[in-house]
Formats: structure tokens, sequence, C-alpha cells
């Protein structure tokens, strides 16, 4: 049996850094809110740089350890990142899908989350990761059926 194999090129997905940078906004606001003082400034401002970074390199994909692919063979997972680094990873057993999201908690080599967005992949590239986000296998699907 030939193995199923799937690569997921990512795009930058604009809004998730618009939503990534207004979170961490609302939350330097709060903080102003509540310490109006020096530290709640410095506060403030280590949370819109937090959110600035958190953009830059899991939304915008701009870091050079942000991942650009998700190569799936089967169970397997390997990423590719912007530096051009290939690893394999180990993901955990519970893994969020939803309509418009997938995300994909890695425990090993290093733990981090990768989500992914319906706007940073292909319709029908998204579609069959979330499958194998729920199912942890590839579907067989003809090319006739990739196009209804």
């Amino acid at each position: 049996m030939i193995p199923r194999r799937l690569r997921v090129e990512l795009a930058p997905s604009v809004p998730l850094a618009t939503a990534v940078i207004g979170l961490h906004a609302a939350a330097a606001l709060c903080v102003l809110l509540v310490m109006p003082a020096l530290a709640g400034v410095a506060l403030a401002a280590a949370l819109g740089a937090l959110g600035a970074m958190a953009a830059w390199r899991g939304a915008l994909l701009r870091s050079p350890l942000s991942v650009r692919a998700l190569e799936i063979e089967g169970p397997k997972l390997a990423l590719q990142l912007a530096n051009g680094e290939h690893m394999e990873v180990e993901l955990a057993a519970r893994r969020y899908v939803g309509r418009l999201m997938v995300s994909l908690p890695v425990l090993r080599p290093v733990r981090r989350t990768i989500l992914v967005t319906a706007d940073m992949a292909e319709a029908d590239l998204f579609r069959r990761l979330r499958i194998w986000a729920l199912w942890g296998k590839l579907t067989a699907v003809a090319p006739k059926q990739l196009a209804a």
C-alpha cells in the first residue's frame, strides 16, 4: 500500500495577527485601568510587545522559527520552519478542530502549539488537515471527488 502524504503550505494570516494584537492591547488596557502607576505602564507595554511578537511569529510567519509547512504522512507530522529546518514532532492526543481553526499541541522536541486558521491554507488542504487532526489518518480521495 502506498503511504498517503499531505503537505500544507501555510500563508500569513492578517486577521489572526489583528486578533492577537487586539487582545493583547485589551489586556494592556485592563492593566492600565487597575494599575495606573509606572509599574502598570511598564506591564502594559510588555503585554503590547508580547502581542506584537506573537503575531509576528505565529500569524504573520515572519520569524525564522515560524512554521511554514506541515508535512503529514500517516499519523506522523513533520514541520518545515521558515529557516529551512525540518523536524518531526510528537503531538498531544488532544487537539482542537473547528470550522475555521485547527490547534495542534506539540509535545516533542519543543513544547508549542501550532494554530492554523482557514485563511492560512487552501480550502481543500485545510479540510484534509481538519480530518487528519480529528482521526489521525489521511483519507483516500479521488481527484474527481476533490473537485466536487
